[in-house]
């Protein structure tokens, strides 16, 4: 029995395990990546139209049906894995769609360890094997990864990862770690700019924990930051030289914001608000070209909230709601679209409440870098409360989110709550 047992407790098993599952999973669904309808409209959204192309010489262009242009829709890490794909493999083929998936597959299935380095350094051994086990079998790290020829699974994996290295980063003053440290954020947000929402939080913590021992941090954190700006200038530099005004990563922050907040509550993502669905707006986007277009929805949206200051602080709270519980409506309208969505809210909330567990007992044993944990979760999705969210917009923080509710589940158990964090985790 020792032999099983020992297996059941190493990580290279459990990636492989997660790995092997989520394969599974493609080889059933993968085909539905294939629908020719809408131009194979579901084969990466905008991710795969500019992705082709830029695959047919084209550049970075052409985020929807017709051809645009130039396009600062989206950061250019993922639309150009895809194409590299499509370069291979061919546009919307079988073959692409299955290489695509697969990586997402093994982008998810790497994720656990982080996640069990980060669950073993705060909570000690048996929070981290329960951590990356919920990691390997977790619902949402399974659906996203076979599902979605996006970059949420790329984007997860190098934000646990950051997550790793700052808690890593207090214990070695060695200044060749911080330049490493800065680059992953720059490529990270090449990825998502959204995970640099937490840079403050994240970097601020690991120079504080410097200070605290009174040791240098200005210099590494100036490092830090330089680096970072190595991986994402070139892209800023393009968008300069392409639409003569500054973009820093993307231009569709006033689409998005559109999206959530135009007086229609049926949906989290009404069908009428975005050009992929909508061909009045799509015709508008064609007709002003992208940049004139997301001007109108800034002032179109702006002008709306300050129409409605009550509708737009009901609709960022139901936003928060939907965050963390799964919950937007149980009408009957709305079912028809989601008839998923009861298991959905179920499984949310039990996660919720386990996570909720899990913070209390760390609090209980003064844990001190749970106020890590914390603080990502709040700042992380506060961008997405005012303006438009999706349960995938979530994923990223959903290893931490698995963390805490292993460490909570851990907790329940008499005896078990006593595993010392391999760090200085207590104050």
């Amino acid at each position: 029995m020792r032999a099983p047992n020992r297996l059941l407790r190493s990580l290279p098993f459990i990636v492989l395990i997660a790995f092997f599952i989520r394969l599974m999973v493609v080889a059933v669904v993968y085909k539905d990546q294939l629908d020719p309808q809408r131009d194979f409209w579901q084969f990466g959204y905008e991710t795969g139209k500019i992705a082709r192309s830029i695959s047919s010489g084209e550049g970075f262009s052409n985020p929807l049906f017709a051809k645009t242009g130039p396009t600062a829709w989206m950061t250019p890490l993922y639309p150009y894995l895809v194409a590299a794909v499509f370069r291979v493999t061919g546009v919307y083929t079988k073959s692409s769609a299955l290489i695509l998936l697969s990586l997402n597959c093994l982008f998810s299935a790497l994720t656990c360890i982080p996640v069990f380095f980060i669950a073993r350094l705060s909570f000690g051994d048996r929070t981290a094997l329960w951590s990356a086990w919920a990691w390997a079998l977790f619902p949402y790290a399974i659906y996203f990864s076979v599902e979605w020829i996006w970059e949420t699974c790329l984007t997860t994996l190098l934000l646990t990862l950051l997550f790793w290295i700052t808690l890593r980063l207090p214990h070695s003053t060695r200044l060749p770690s911080w330049p490493g440290y800065g680059l992953l954020w720059g490529f990270s947000a090449l990825s998502d700019p959204a995970v640099l929402s937490l840079l403050p939080v994240l970097l601020g913590w690991a120079c504080y924990r410097l200070y605290k021992r009174n040791q240098r941090w200005r210099l590494q954190a100036t490092v830090a930051l330089f680096a970072l700006l190595i991986p994402i200038t070139p892209w800023f530099v393009r968008n300069y030289q392409t639409f003569h005004q500054f973009i820093p990563f993307r231009d569709a922050f006033w689409l998005v914001m559109h999206v959530g907040n135009n007086g229609d509550t049926s949906h989290w993502a009404p069908d009428s608000a975005h050009p992929s669905t909508s061909s009045m707006e799509e015709e508008q986007y064609n007709r002003l070209g992208e940049l004139n277009y997301m001007a109108a929805k800034r002032s179109q949206v702006i002008e709306f909230i300050r129409s409605h200051p009550l509708w737009y602080a009901r609709m960022t709270f139901r936003r928060f709601i939907f965050t963390w519980t799964g919950f937007w409506s149980l009408s009957r309208e709305y079912l028809a679209q989601e008839p998923g969505d009861p298991w959905n809210i179920l499984m949310s909330t039990i996660l919720l409440a386990l996570m909720l567990i899990g913070f209390r007992h760390a609090l209980q044993e003064r844990i001190a870098v749970v106020s890590l944990f914390a603080s990502a979760m709040i700042v992380f999705p506060l961008v997405y409360y005012i303006s438009f969210t999706q349960m995938s917009y979530r994923h990223p923080i959903d290893p931490l989110l698995a963390i805490m509710a292993a460490y909570g589940a851990v907790g329940c158990f008499p005896g078990w709550r006593n595993e010392k964090p391999m760090t200085d985790g207590r104050p």
